[in-house]
């Protein structure tokens, strides 16, 4: 993962200060590309822990199109849980429950879960349901039907559904490509916290890639990751300097059950990662 540490390197290097959105200021840099070959290992970071079973189960979230966060918790992952916390704060709903209080109200399900919990027409739902296209189902049918394609390609950017979403999509859009037996899979991802999201980032979409070949009958090739604003918050660079002085380990790999044929049966016991010997996890605040 030496090739996301240099990322960072040329941000802190070459980027600009910023205002945004969340009030934090910002270090960006626009328009980077990053390739990762997959052959040699699972690109999950090495130089701080990623929490893998929080990507396995977005991922499979977003699979099944669904958008409510009580998946989530109810498998232990809070990585979208402060978008509806925050909102469900300044609604008049909110009577001081604690976010533990708001996590065990979701699991309840019921009322409270379908109304605080839903985050509107996410990733999921535009996989799945683009204005009535399920372009995740196109797409397993077109690497069957005509592999050497240019448009296999999905969009979870739907500008009519944005303002229903609790966060527009920053990784916007994918494109698969087939060549010589080998599946690869390009992302363009409009903005990206370099230290909290693109970690997560590139293995969300590796795992997605490996899942692909695996039901598509193809070798996995490389994942391409291009950026558009790449940014490191303010609130981050003691974390950044940390892993920058942390020498790169051996890549895990990912096992995949081989019984699975379908993308739609992967469970979470289905994928297996091997040999992840990362260093200690960094704490690091989400800016919302």
């Amino acid at each position: 993962m030496q090739v996301y540490l240099d990322l960072l390197r040329k941000i802190l290097q070459d980027g600009v200060k910023k205002d945004d959105r969340t009030k934090t200021g910002v270090i960006s840099y626009f328009g980077l590309t990053s390739r990762y070959d997959l052959s040699q290992g699972f690109p999950l970071l090495t130089t701080k822990s990623v929490h893998f079973k929080s990507i396995v189960h977005e991922l499979l979230w977003f699979i099944k199109g669904d958008t409510n966060i009580k998946y989530l918790v109810d498998n232990g992952v809070n990585i979208w849980t402060a978008w509806p916390w925050d909102k469900f704060q300044k609604s008049a709903d909110y009577h001081g429950e604690s976010l533990e209080e708001f996590i065990l109200k979701i699991k309840a399900g019921g009322d409270f879960s379908l109304k605080w919990g839903d985050l509107g027409p996410i990733y999921g739902s535009q996989w799945r349901n683009f204005a009535g296209v399920d372009q995740l189902a196109n797409i397993l049918q077109e690497l069957k039907d005509n592999p050497t394609s240019r448009r296999l390609i999905i969009s979870s950017w739907n500008p009519p559904e944005i303002p229903l979403m609790a966060l527009p999509p920053c990784h916007s859009l994918f494109q698969f490509y087939v060549s010589e037996g080998k599946l690869s899979l390009q992302l363009y991802q409009r903005s990206a916290d370099m230290f909290l999201g693109v970690p997560f980032n590139i293995a969300s979409y590796s795992l997605l890639l490996l899942l692909v070949a695996k039901v598509s009958n193809f070798v996995p090739g490389e994942f391409i990751h291009t950026i558009g604003d790449a940014h490191i918050y303010l609130n981050h660079l003691d974390q950044v300097s940390t892993i920058l002085n942390r020498t790169p380990r051996k890549l895990p790999t990912i096992s995949l059950n081989p019984h699975i044929k379908s993308l739609f049966d992967f469970t979470y016991e289905d994928i297996t990662l091997n040999d992840y010997h990362p260093y200690p996890k960094i704490k690091a605040e989400v800016s919302v």
